[in-house]
């Protein structure tokens, strides 16, 4: 097999290949980092270029399997790293200039995880500062772009994440979620994601100095993009190994017990005061019927109190983070950080004191609104963004790039607010008068059911087809 052969399968195919013995870990990751070198010039989606590490590290695991050591179920799978994540030996920068040189001295459970499982780190990925951004920009590393075009923002807070998986850099891209920063960066490149629930992958950085906020920690979780939907059951079991350091950790299995067929899903196209686009709904409608071939029952039924629970949600985040990351994003982040931060806080008013408590308290009442909801459809259609994604910067445009960028995407961040697990997979290629985008859709399941919803993604990819296949083309 040749590099150009190599760096194009998934990272399914991939792991069969390095397992089986077809393929060795040092000539997959030499085709990524290959590929890598060839299209991240243009990006600038990889910030730290870990090329001759990876390749020390597929020399010994081949060095290994030769001596008859058993191959992980990551074994050789190249992966990047996004740099909001402690690595040890590396800068843990989340994209602050004065932080570029706060040096890991361990890895992270997600980084331990992978590693373990046999998969091999070529790079860290961008993210924007405070990796708080829709869009991936920052005065350390500068803008990552999207392989679709400069017509397209890569997406945040993942953005390098997205933009190299798309691109062919490596097999998976790791990226975390505390308002949408999986589903963002896949929805703008066209790759595949899942958003777990709360507790389902360890997460903790040893370098942190304190504890975060308790909705953030509730909020955020690590997670995978990538460029199939069938990569995610491949690999998502790797990633929810137990580690101590996360006390929080659900020790589930990655497969749940079957559920009787049809499964039912609802539907919905409701955008609330948003227009919805004509593009989006017709990937919605070719979702739709995806899912009926494949034997799903589905039905056009309204979630429950989404607005409310995504806009008490950002209100309740904003509340924790100008209590406990104003003064540092003030001192700390550039005049553009600090300009949307402003805009942020006027758009998604910061709760404040009793009114913050009872808040949170009232994030119960949403979880088990949407739970009683997802007992009678455990799975549910919706859109992501109710408009093609958005251009560069776009959220640096005063109160209406906002709105637009993050004030429509009450489906993203309302799923973060209750911990919900949500997926996110292409739909349809949209032909638009700035270029062809891809149009992402939401999928959204019961608590620990991730696997329902790679299911669903499944069948939603099989009539679309791999968005990166058409991508490649493209890029010649």
């Amino acid at each position: 097999m040749t590099n150009d052969t190599i760096w194009r399968l998934s990272a399914t195919e991939t792991a069969e290949k390095t397992r089986s013995g077809e393929l060795s870990a040092e000539a997959a990751v030499s085709a990524a980092i290959a590929r890598m070198h060839a299209v991240n010039p243009d990006l600038n989606a990889v910030v730290e270029d870990l090329g001759d590490e990876a390749m020390e590290r597929a020399v010994a695991l081949d060095k290994a399997r030769a001596g008859g050591a058993t191959p992980g179920p990551l074994h050789g799978l190249p992966v990047t790293i996004k740099v909001n994540v402690d690595q040890a030996g590396h800068a843990t920068t989340n994209g602050v200039l004065a932080l570029r040189d706060v040096i890991a001295k361990h890895d992270a459970p997600v980084v331990e995880n992978l590693q373990k499982a046999g998969a091999i780190v070529i790079g860290r990925t961008n993210t924007p500062e405070f990796s708080f951004r829709a869009d991936t920009d920052n005065p350390l590393y500068g803008r990552t772009h999207n392989p679709w075009g400069a017509h397209i923002s890569p997406g945040g807070s993942s953005g390098g994440a997205g933009a190299s998986i798309m691109a062919g850099i490596g097999t998976l891209a790791h990226g975390n979620d505390i308002g949408g920063s999986l589903r963002f960066p896949a929805a703008a490149n066209g790759a595949v994601t899942v958003k777990p629930g709360l507790g389902r992958i360890p997460a903790y950085n040893p370098s942190q100095k304190s504890e975060r906020g308790m909705l953030s920690q509730s909020m955020s979780v690590q997670g995978l993009i990538t460029r199939t939907a069938q990569d995610l059951h491949m690999s998502m079991p790797s990633m929810i190994a137990p580690d101590p350091r996360d006390p929080f950790h659900i020790p589930l299995p990655w497969q749940g017990a079957p559920l009787d067929a049809p499964i039912k899903v609802a539907f919905t196209k409701n955008t609330f005061e948003f227009d919805l686009h004509p593009e989006v709904e017709k990937a919605l409608d070719t979702a739709r019927e995806a899912l009926e071939d494949a034997g799903y029952q589905i039905e056009e039924v309204d979630p429950p109190l989404i607005r409310e629970c995504g806009m008490d949600g950002y209100r309740t985040l904003m509340g924790e983070m100008a209590g406990m990351m104003r003064d540092d994003i003030k001192v700390l982040g550039s005049n553009d950080i600090n300009a949307l931060f402003n805009e942020y806080f006027d758009q998604f008013q910061p709760f404040e004191g009793a009114e913050l408590l009872a808040m949170m308290a009232k994030r119960t009442h949403y979880a088990r609104e949407l739970s009683l909801f997802l007992a009678e459809y455990p799975l549910v259609l919706t859109p992501f963004l109710p408009t093609p994604f958005f251009g560069p910067d776009r959220d640096l445009e005063g109160a209406e790039g906002v709105r637009e960028v993050l004030g429509a995407a009450l489906y993203s961040y309302s799923m973060n607010f209750v911990g919900l697990p949500a997926g996110s997979v292409p739909a349809r290629l949209a032909d638009l008068p700035k270029g062809p985008q891809p149009i992402n859709v939401q999928v959204i399941g019961q608590r620990w059911r991730e696997d329902l919803i790679v299911d669903a993604m499944i069948a939603i990819e099989s009539r679309v087809g791999r968005m990166c296949d058409v991508l490649w083309e493209r890029m010649g």
